[in-house]
């Protein structure tokens, strides 16, 4: 997305809606961000009806837009419902079956994707849901390709998260996919939320109590980002947090729910892009300074991690763009 444009995203609430994924969009869609100097999106929150009761009648909606908010929209976030059995309305399966047929990009968070199942957009797509309507989703939905496991899924322009806190982390990947790694990062900071995680990340991580507390990786984890460009391994790591290999890798399950190695993947891609941002024109340079190794091993991770060619990425969040 470009600085000029701006990105309508429309999220819509229907009876017993949960008020923490809408908060959720709000925070990171629809509050003006001056700080990061570009355009920000065009935010509306929409309804079928002008009066719309939240979950357990915590507190009703009046004076939200109607659903011609809807049909404007680039990016449509569904209503999710505490008790999936309950279905969606007509009008709101309707307004998302418009949305797809257009090329609008859906955007479900925990059990909104009943709604975009009902509405028939997911059929022969994979997705994801809350595991604990996973078994629930499956029997009605079997033409869904569900993924349990996972934070969220991306199939295409339909984007389905796991549960609330996911939803945190597939809005973040929203923005680092309209602006880039560097701007998703400093969102990220600016909610004091933890660099957000890969969608292929377990939903569910076993954190047993330990007998004695285990330090926390924080200090590994810092030392190691600063050193990215260096020849990194495990046994650097464990080394480092002076512990053995074994035991980093049940810390790293435990606290990030990733491996050592995917992990520093993770963020050397997160830095080759920051470097193409700020227009290294050199792929070399950017995979020597990231710690990618080779030109064709940045060309590779990138794409795996954003989908996009590096000059795919420099033409849309280079600074000409």
């Amino acid at each position: 997305m470009s600085q000029e444009s701006s990105h309508r995203v429309a999220v819509l609430v229907d009876e017993g809606s949960n008020p923490f994924e809408l908060g959720v969009a709000t925070e990171l869609f629809g509050l003006r961000r001056p700080e990061l100097g570009r355009e920000w999106y065009d935010f509306t929150i929409c309804a079928a009806r002008p009066r719309v009761r939240m979950h357990q009648g915590m507190f009703t909606m009046t004076g939200v837009a109607g659903l011609a908010a809807a049909e404007a929209a680039d990016t449509l976030i569904v209503p999710n419902r505490p008790d999936p059995e309950q279905r969606s309305t007509p009008a709101v399966r309707a307004v998302i079956r418009r949305a797809a047929a257009r090329g609008a990009r859906l955007v479900s968070f925990c059990t909104g994707a009943f709604t975009l199942a009902e509405a028939g957009v997911l059929d022969g797509r994979r997705a994801t849901t809350h595991w604990r309507w996973a078994a629930e989703f499956r029997s009605r939905f079997p033409a869904v390709h569900l993924e349990p496991e996972v934070l969220f899924v991306a199939d295409g322009n339909v984007l389905t998260a796991a549960g609330s806190a996911a939803a945190l982390d597939l809005g973040l990947h929203l923005i680092q996919q309209d602006h880039g790694a560097e701007t998703a990062n400093a969102v990220s900071r600016r909610l004091v939320f933890t660099g957000h995680r890969d969608g292929g990340q377990r939903q569910f991580v076993e954190r047993p109590v330990p007998a004695i507390p285990d330090t926390s990786l924080t200090t590994v984890l810092e030392w190691a980002r600063t050193r990215l460009d260096q020849p990194l391994t495990v046994a650097t790591l464990a080394a480092q947090a002076a512990t053995s290999q074994a035991t980093l890798h049940r810390r790293f399950r435990a606290e990030l729910g990733t491996t050592p190695l995917a992990w520093l993947t993770t963020e050397r891609v997160t830095l080759a892009c920051r470097l193409i941002e700020r227009g290294e024109l050199r792929l070399d340079r950017v995979a020597a300074a990231s710690g990618l190794g080779t030109a064709a091993n940045l060309r590779a991770q990138l794409r795996r991690h954003t989908g996009l060619s590096p000059s795919a990425y420099r033409r849309r969040f280079g600074p000409a763009a």
